[in-house]
């Protein structure tokens, strides 16, 4: 049998319940996706935001940690901007925290069944190969059709600068 993420009521509901976030792989570079999704995340939601990159000491002005292990606090939900190889051990990471972490969150691209199954097993939730600031967006009304919210939308090109 297929592995299919949650429907959507219920990814709607895990945003609901989750009060920290952890971003593992969460980059000081505002060309990232996880900067983007950082920026939106620490901005536009009511969540305790954590970062955790072993290469980076500040990302927007808050203290990245080199691990799970390190944080301050067991979070709710970790959102997962790494590589596929990398992601077992991302896995084994959140397992070792223990109880605390319900949500086991990759990002767009991230999908591995067998991974999930083993998350599964070990008592969290997954979402796979969804981005976590869009599913925030389009459950709490900040997302337009370009997939961010401008404020504008138009398909006029912007003359050059």
């Amino acid at each position: 049998m297929s592995w299919e993420n949650p429907s959507a009521t219920r990814r709607q509901q895990i945003l609901r319940e989750t009060r920290s976030v952890a971003v593992v792989g969460a980059s000081p570079n505002p060309a990232r996706a996880s900067n983007f999704v950082a920026t939106y995340l620490l901005t536009s939601s009511d969540y305790d935001v954590h970062f955790v990159n072993p290469h980076a000491d500040e990302i927007l002005g808050r203290p990245v940690h080199k691990s799970l292990a390190d944080l301050p606090v067991v979070p709710d939900l970790v959102d997962v901007f790494r590589r596929p190889a990398d992601l077992p051990g991302v896995l084994d990471e959140v397992l070792a925290l223990g109880e605390g972490v319900r949500t086991f969150w990759l990002q767009f691209g991230l999908f591995d069944e067998e991974l999930a199954r083993r998350a599964e097993a070990g008592g969290l939730e997954v979402v796979m190969d969804r981005c976590l600031k869009i599913e925030h967006a389009r459950f709490h009304g900040g997302l337009h059709i370009a997939g961010f919210d401008t404020g504008v939308i138009s398909s006029r090109r912007r003359p050059p600068r």
